[in-house]
């Protein structure tokens, strides 16, 4: 009986139900001891890591506050109030908290940890990764602090740092099943499908040792990797989960997307919308581009507009928080797009060593939201290609060449036979290191923002075939507009028609003078065309292509569902059969396009689109 039960053994017995994951019985030991000693520090710290544990936020609030003027001078107390108050969502009263801690001493990684965690939640990410960064360093196999860092990381677009923070993990102290999940859920958006599975194979080991948190994660690995069966299975088991209420916004925002994908639009606008309004100015925009795509999904077009609107003011908020120097420019430069190549150095170029046709990458290029995944999907279906997903490698080249002393793209006729091959090789390295390239197989590269980068195409493989995918220019604007973009520049770019407009323009005018300097071999892809007549359209690719058909090249979407993870935004759309309802979907929003119609005329009448 804890009433006839000494303090000590009282507390050994809270701190024991603490550990097994039975804050109940904490709490109720804790309060015993509190009647008979209402001055027991440890006592009151108990009590306030069980009522946490168990969601009482506002109640640990006030058992740490009363902890803070027993002993106002113990840093620990102040820290474990900072952590309460951040749990409670008051972010100012916990920057309060943890500023009185570190006077009064607090250190090390898990402080570190703490306060960093807070910065994050505030929008202040220097200082979020700073800390994360200095607890990683000093705490290097923990892995909440490892797996926190590297999401942050990936959340300011530092890829390579995020996957360096997580590559050992195999290595981490005792990962539990919410980590694991976790872990699955950033290899997976950081474009390591294979690690991924990996994690999530290790963590299904185990099922019933998965809480609420890990089946979330589990679920969402799921809908992303277009496994839309299982996460939804998984989605049912948490909603009966007893403790899945807890999981507050992140569980909305599951239900929502599973709604969206499985055309429930009414149903999905109302849990986005919700999701919106709970969320502070600068997060809006994670829910507010998919409620307008069910919007528009609902024919509700001048609602969508406003949304869209709404979603880009609130994702310059962020862009103001993550990259400040982005957000003060009123229009991204597009400084690549003002560097072309000139036929006197072009005239100089020497090919001797270039690898032939059969050896060499295609290449499939555009304005972002032209169909090109589509393409990617029935071309990586063929035996002898190979795609992998949109990487940044032809700009790493390109940072190389400048490396070399190159003046990209003013002098590439001063790079030597060796040095060109040492770039390829080094191209080809970074593209194995994401696919299997087999003997006799070629590379498909499907970046669409290569169109800008048609000079160092032609000055390492020559001889390659190039893929320029084109729609309806106002479909592109459109399409565009309504996504939410994460790289800050082309964030930017979208922020409105007229801008996006106009860097439409500008990118097509640079690849059209280049390509007259440079010839290379082009093959411009309708997306109207394609969807319309996918066959026919298909075999011609293929003959351009030198490649012998194959009719696996006829179901994109089957090869979709079978890669799994796509990194561009219409990965859901992608597995779908071959339609035509993406086509003239600019039309309910003439008046609204006017302006960009206006800056896109030269290439609605270069293509035939005028009619």
């Amino acid at each position: 009986d804890g009433m006839h039960m000494t303090t000590p053994g009282a507390l050994h017995q809270a701190f024991a139900a603490l550990q097994a994951g039975d804050p109940a019985t904490t709490q109720l030991a804790a309060r015993q001891v509190l009647q008979a000693e209402p001055g027991n520090t440890a006592a009151w710290t108990l009590l306030g890591l069980a009522l946490q544990a168990q969601q009482q936020y506002a109640d640990a609030v006030q058992a740490f506050e009363t902890l803070t003027r027993i002993n106002p001078l113990e840093s620990a107390h102040w820290m474990n109030l900072g952590t309460a108050l951040r749990q409670a969502r008051d972010l100012p009263g916990a920057l309060h908290a943890y500023a009185t801690a570190a006077a009064r001493g607090a250190r090390g990684p898990d402080f570190q940890f703490n306060v960093g965690l807070l910065h994050q939640e505030r929008g202040d990410y220097d200082n979020a990764l700073r800390l994360l960064a200095e607890a990683k360093a000093a705490a290097p196999r923990d892995a909440q602090i490892a797996l926190q860092y590297a999401q942050c990381c990936y959340e300011l677009l530092r890829i390579d740092d995020a996957l360096r923070a997580i590559e050992g993990w195999a290595q981490f102290e005792l990962p539990t099943a919410e980590q694991l999940a976790q872990l699955a859920l950033l290899l997976l958006n950081l474009g390591e499908q294979r690690k991924s599975e990996t994690a999530m194979q290790r963590l299904l080991q185990a099922p019933a040792a998965m809480g609420p948190a890990a089946m979330l994660r589990l679920a969402q690995v799921m809908e992303r990797s277009n496994r839309l069966d299982d996460a939804v299975a998984w989605l049912g088991q948490l909603l009966a989960h007893p403790e899945a209420a807890a999981l507050g916004h992140e569980l909305t925002m599951l239900e929502a997307q599973i709604a969206q994908r499985q055309k429930q639009h009414a149903r999905a606008a109302d849990l986005f919308g919700s999701l919106a309004a709970q969320e502070e100015p600068h997060r809006q925009h994670i829910a507010l581009f998919p409620l307008a795509k069910s919007q528009q999904a609902m024919n509700q077009y001048a609602l969508a507009w406003a949304t869209l609107a709404h979603a880009h003011a609130a994702q310059m908020l962020h862009l103001q928080r993550t990259h400040p120097e982005m957000a003060a420019c009123n229009e991204p430069p597009l400084l690549i797009a003002q560097r072309g190549c000139v036929a006197a150095d072009v005239a100089r170029w020497q090919h001797r060593g270039a690898p032939p046709l059969h050896e060499s990458p295609v290449f499939i290029v555009a304005f972002p939201r032209s169909g090109t995944t589509l393409l990617e999907q029935a071309l990586d279906a063929h035996p002898l290609l190979v795609s992998m997903d949109e990487q940044p490698f032809l700009q790493q080249v390109i940072d190389r060449m400048e490396d070399l002393g190159c003046d990209y793209p003013f002098d590439l006729g001063r790079l030597e036979e060796h040095q060109l091959q040492e770039l390829r090789n080094e191209y080809l390295a970074l593209a194995r290191g994401k696919v299997e390239l087999a003997a006799g197989q070629r590379l498909v590269d499907k970046n669409p923002l290569n169109l800008l980068r048609l000079p160092a195409i032609h000055r390492l493989f020559p001889r390659s075939r190039i893929i320029l995918a084109i729609r309806h220019p106002l479909d592109v604007v459109l399409s565009c507009y309504t996504q939410h973009f994460r790289a800050p520049e082309f964030a930017l770019l979208c922020g409105n028609q007229t801008t996006l407009a106009r860097g439409f323009r500008r990118c097509f005018d640079f690849w059209y003078t280049q390509a007259e300097v440079l010839q290379p071999a082009i093959l411009e892809s309708r997306y109207e065309d394609l969807v319309s007549d996918f066959d026919t359209q298909m075999r011609q690719i293929a003959a351009f292509l030198q490649l012998p058909w194959d009719d696996a090249m006829l179901k994109p979407g089957d090869r979709a569902r079978a890669k799994g993870y796509i990194s561009t935004p219409s990965y859901s759309q992608v597995i779908e059969p071959i339609n035509t309802r993406a086509v003239g979907k600019w039309q309910p929003y003439r008046v609204e396009l006017e302006a960009a119609r206006v800056e896109l005329q030269p290439y609605i009448s270069r293509w035939g689109y005028d009619s």
